[in-house]
């Protein structure tokens, strides 16, 4: 059980999908009921062993994150029982941000309008592309218009907060029709969208193709073009930039991610599922089975875990603060570590202030629009050698 400086944001890992994306690389398995009953149980046993029994000692939570895999393969019935095993063992603070991803095709008003009644009042849709060309080279099963019923269907169900989830780099992909995709997707006015540059990860299908010479993959200056016409065209409709890959209106922002990029600590829980707590970082085990079988012992599944040292909190800290539009709050870097960055790193920021790739805004240390296309680069400066 979690004592002292507990995390207020949970996040539950549902591991099943209807079937893999081929780009994929996350923990997820095909949906069936029997798998899905299993998995209930598990989390269920690993919330009660986590957080405890005692109701009147519920830890607060002010964001909530249902992620997968995609949750939404999972029937109203069992999602709501989920939500209500939540309720039972924490405390959903006033304004709490609870959200759910789904994929189009895995939803309908009457889901939508049942999830939105237990309190979930966020909803994130894997929308990824908008043409089957690229949503067939993704591997994804459902198609544009899916999305746009899914959005539809959102708002009938009472959700005034939508995100949708858009993937550019795709190989085959041109900058025409990403510019087009994202057109389509501002004209549904979501409150926000995340874009992401495609990862080719080993071991993935799509991955193989591209190795192969059966598909080629997206110059990196069409991917640079793809990126700057995210900024363009979504900035243009009131979506602005606030972190790397995710855009909102304003007040929009996704709470539970800003966690993350504050480095701050959080609880995971289902297979696979990663937390930060204090001074640790760990994941539970990936295997289905597994997992349940040792909660059924009465023994928490974590199949790794480290301690955080203080150099690698640092740069995590910086890493992740440098991905906000925003930058690295200065005096909270100071507060949080008891010396100024100048002092951690002399002269390093300077530097990069110098060649154009940082800036300083009041109190915090931001990435330029230049230094913002090489991010990866100018974060790594900071790494501990």
């Amino acid at each position: 059980m979690l004592e002292n400086s507990l995390p207020t944001a949970l996040y539950i890992h549902v591991p099943f999908c209807v079937r893999k994306c081929r780009y994929c690389d996350f923990v997820s398995y095909l949906y069936n009921e029997s798998n899905a009953r299993l998995y209930i149980t598990g989390l269920c046993r690993e919330i009660e062993q986590r957080v405890g029994c005692k109701h009147d000692k519920r830890w607060p939570l002010s964001t909530v994150f249902i992620g997968g895999g995609t949750p939404t393969c999972l029937s109203t019935a069992m999602l709501l029982e989920i939500i209500t095993f939540i309720k039972g063992h924490f405390i959903l603070l006033p304004g709490v941000e609870f959200t759910i991803e789904a994929n189009p095709g895995t939803v309908d008003v009457d889901k939508l309008s049942a999830l939105r009644r237990a309190g979930v009042n966020r909803l994130s849709l894997g929308a990824q592309a908008c043409t089957e060309t690229t949503l067939g080279i993704l591997g994804r099963i459902h198609t544009h218009a899916q999305t746009v019923t899914a959005v539809r269907q959102a708002r009938e169900a009472g959700f005034d907060n939508v995100n949708l989830d858009l993937i550019f780099e795709v190989p085959g992909q041109t900058l025409t029709e990403w510019q087009c995709c994202l057109e389509q997707v501002v004209a549904l006015q979501p409150e926000h969208v995340s874009t992401y540059g495609l990862q080719l990860e080993e071991g993935t299908p799509l991955k193989e193709q591209v190795d192969s010479g059966f598909l080629q993959p997206c110059a990196e200056e069409d991917g640079l073009a793809m990126y700057r016409a995210s900024i363009d065209i979504l900035k243009s409709a009131g979506l602005e930039q606030y972190e790397i890959s995710n855009f909102a209106k304003s007040g929009r922002e996704c709470r539970h991610n800003l966690v993350y990029w504050h480095n701050e600590q959080y609880l995971g829980l289902g297979p696979a599922a990663h937390s930060r707590l204090g001074e640790m970082r760990m994941s539970n085990e990936t295997n289905l089975i597994d997992y349940t079988i040792g909660l059924n012992t009465g023994a928490l599944t974590v199949a790794w875990s480290e301690n955080i040292t203080p150099e690698n909190d640092i740069f995590e800290t910086i890493f992740l603060g440098l991905r906000m539009t925003c930058g690295l709050d200065l005096e909270r870097f100071k507060q949080r570590f008891g010396r100024p960055l100048e002092e951690v790193y002399p002269g390093l920021a300077e530097s990069l202030v110098n060649k154009g790739l940082l800036e300083r805004r009041g109190n915090h240390l931001r990435l330029t629009p230049r230094g913002l296309m090489v991010a990866n680069e100018v974060m790594c400066e900071f790494a501990p050698s």
